[in-house]
């Protein structure tokens, strides 16, 4: 289609903020921070740090939620 230009997807970057969805009944969403963006555009896998400090190696979903720099945010308020 001439003069179109296809949607970009969002990439995910170092500092900004996951928030995720409970996958079960009862179960709380959990937040935390961006620390690596690791992997391939499409098959990315990120590092977070988890609101209560622990990490680990994530693969979004469609629940995954990604709100910008959460570092450069807080700094704003």
């Amino acid at each position: 289609m001439a003069g179109k230009q296809a949607a970009q997807p969002f990439r995910a970057k170092k500092g900004d903020e996951v928030v995720v969805g409970g996958h079960k009944v009862g179960e709380a969403r959990r937040s935390g921070t961006i620390l690596e963006v690791l992997g391939e555009p499409g098959r990315e896998r990120w590092r977070v740090r988890w609101q209560d400090g622990h990490e680990s190696v994530f693969a979004p979903g469609s629940d995954a939620v990604v709100s910008p720099k959460a570092a450069a945010r807080r700094a704003k308020a």
